[in-house]
């Protein structure tokens, strides 16, 4: 199907070894602050509920036979690790191409990661490593690489970086889920963490779904003393009782809006405008949100930073039944560009490998222990890779033709490797994985079949995802 606004056209999905697709991906994410969402709550409600309302428009797509995630966290690190110094170490190689560190065993006999990893080490046997994603298509710009990675389409409008996001995007992973994996919690579907790249691009929000499907986004340090989710406390002077008796309000006004409006409608706002209500006034949503309900022990295990501390959240928040969350790292405020490591790779790469180690080890034990992690989907990416040489700088280029990314919990058997790429890290030499692959690979694992179909702008029904699904991952 032909788009003349943005040129996207629709093409059956490919069963070669990469998928070949067209698409197109995802605007701006909803950054609500504090004063939007309580305008959102009371007799505001009805504003918020106007917007939840919209979800009863589309195509349902859950299949609960496909996957037995109940949730998934996304740990993504915006500016792209470099395979070379991580999961996919050429320790043969000249040190222009395998750069300073070196690989060590871990608990999974034939598996080497990096020494710098020495926690996640320890914990192989929960994740699996796939070592062949290559992209074809994208010139290596961020832009065009998050839009990719975060929708599993590519785009003809999206090329270069600083993208803006359009109306008729796809929408990313999250916002996808929110649309098609409903939840009667009173928390929001799908929270956006922390930052990507201090900037927007297309690909991160929820596109055609519309604005009602964007992320509840949090980019507030969870580390520091002060931090806490301003949206979700009423005002100081709006009372409970008041705004509980607003939502009562509403319940009237619905019941006498049925002579006029079709059974639907009226059923569906209402159920929204108490969900709007809920999440004000509900406990749970407000316990979701409280880091300060975790030990000292345990916030300590995760890392007393910005990433750790995200990722402490994020778990937080799947076990108090949010669909998906995404956090989005690219270092700390000391970390110039993050994981964008184009210069001393070698020194900027540690304050970055280190609370990553840290706090994704924990959060693997943590989801273990606790008997979570074969219902949480937990995976592991940037928008793209490193290149294989170290350049005059003493940093790596942009590189998306092999790159390296994690699975654990979900379904996925741990303690594997799936794809090689070849001397340098440079391609794929066996096994290549598109990034489309593991969009649908993650709505695999949480039950949601590739061929379902949402409704764009214009009324058409769209494939959600047309790669192809990597099966040896799943025990």
């Amino acid at each position: 199907m032909f788009s003349p606004r943005s040129g996207f056209v629709s093409v059956p999905r490919q069963r070669s070894p990469i998928a070949k697709l067209r698409g197109a991906g995802a605007p701006h994410p909803l950054h609500v602050d504090r004063r939007d969402f309580l305008r959102l709550g009371g007799v505001g409600g009805l504003s918020l509920a106007s917007l939840l309302a919209a979800r009863g428009a589309g195509a349902a797509g859950q299949s609960g036979t496909l996957g037995r995630a109940k949730s998934c966290i996304l740990l993504f690190m915006g500016g792209g690790p470099p395979q070379q110094h991580t999961f996919d170490l050429k320790p043969d190689m000249p040190v222009e191409i395998r750069g300073e560190c070196q690989p060590i065993a871990t608990n999974v006999p034939g598996i080497q990661i990096t020494e710098d990893l020495p926690l996640l080490a320890r914990h192989a046997d929960k994740y699996a490593i796939v070592r062949s994603v290559t992209d074809e298509y994208t010139g290596g710009a961020h832009g065009q690489s998050v839009y990719l990675a975060l929708t599993g389409h590519h785009n003809p409008r999206v090329k270069g970086d600083d993208i803006k996001p359009e109306a008729d995007d796809y929408p990313c992973i999250g916002s996808a889920v929110a649309r098609l994996r409903t939840t009667d919690q009173p928390v929001p579907p799908h929270v956006w963490l922390l930052e990507m790249h201090r900037r927007t691009f297309a690909g991160e929000g929820a596109g055609f779904l519309g604005k009602q499907y964007d992320p509840f986004r949090i980019l507030q340090d969870p580390n520091r003393p002060s931090f806490q989710v301003e949206a979700l406390a009423p005002p100081k002077d709006v009372s409970l009782d008041r705004l509980n008796a607003r939502s009562q309000l509403l319940r009237e006004l619905d019941q006498r809006s049925d002579a006029f409006l079709d059974r639907p409608t009226t059923e569906g706002f209402r159920g929204y405008s108490e969900l709007a209500n809920k999440l004000l006034t509900s406990d749970q949503a407000k316990k979701a949100f409280d880091l300060t309900a975790e030990s000292e022990r345990t916030r300590d295990r995760y890392g007393r930073h910005k990433f750790g501390q995200g990722t402490l959240l994020a778990r937080r928040l799947v076990e108090h039944g949010v669909p998906l969350v995404t956090v989005y790292w690219n270092g700390e405020q000391d970390v110039s560009q993050g994981w964008d490591l184009h210069y001393e790779i070698h020194k900027r790469l540690k304050p970055l490998i280190s609370p990553l180690d840290r706090a994704f080890s924990a959060l693997l034990e943590d989801l273990s222990d606790r008997g979570l992690l074969d219902e949480t989907l937990v995976v592991w990416m940037g928008e793209f890779g490193r290149a294989p040489r170290i350049e005059p700088g003493g940093g790596r280029g942009h590189w998306g033709k092999c790159y390296s990314v994690l699975f654990a919990g979900g379904g996925i058997r741990g303690g594997q490797v799936h794809g090689r790429s070849d001397r340098q890290a440079a391609e794929p030499a066996d096994l290549p994985v598109s990034p489309a692959d593991l969009v649908t690979t993650i709505y695999q694992a949480l039950g949601i079949s590739a061929d379902t179909e949402l409704i764009d702008v214009q009324g058409r029904p769209l494939r959600l995802c047309q790669g192809e699904v990597i099966r040896p991952l799943f025990g």
